[in-house]
């Protein structure tokens, strides 16, 4: 089992990002009620502002695990963001000293647009399926 794997508490609190090259969808939940819920869209243009943003969530939050979304064709292939979006996950890596997991993302911000009916920003929804996603695991 996933938490055994990751020696988590049974009320641990996990924390998702859907990385963007200008958004990235933040989301929250944790194990002991596996929910996940929409929490916030960060808007960045510099890695200043994305770093201050995003650990600025870590810092709030503390959680205890951290999931990635990481993008791939309908096919299972890689896209042009994989890459791109592990990267992120393995610089964030670098900054904080909580486990980072990667959860496939196909789908989920089709999905949240459906969910949504407006022209808003989806990111964090989409976050918060990946998240759903990877509790329900």
């Amino acid at each position: 089992m996933l938490n055994d794997k990751l020696k988590l508490r049974e009320d641990s609190i996990v924390l998702c990002f859907d990385y963007g090259l200008k958004r990235i969808g933040v989301a929250v939940g944790n194990l002991l009620t596996r929910t996940a819920r929409p929490l916030s869209v960060v808007h960045w243009s510099t890695n200043e502002q994305k770093w201050k943003a995003v650990l600025a969530c870590v810092s709030e939050w503390k959680p205890d695990v951290i999931v990635v979304g990481v993008p791939f064709h309908d096919d299972g292939n890689p896209n042009s963001m994989t890459e791109v979006c592990r990267r992120f996950g393995r610089q964030l890596q670098g900054r904080v000293s909580i486990p980072i997991v990667y959860e496939d993302e196909r789908f989920s911000s089709v999905e949240a647009e459906s969910y949504s009916g407006s022209d808003e920003y989806i990111d964090d929804e989409a976050a918060s399926i990946i998240l759903q996603q990877w509790l329900n695991h």
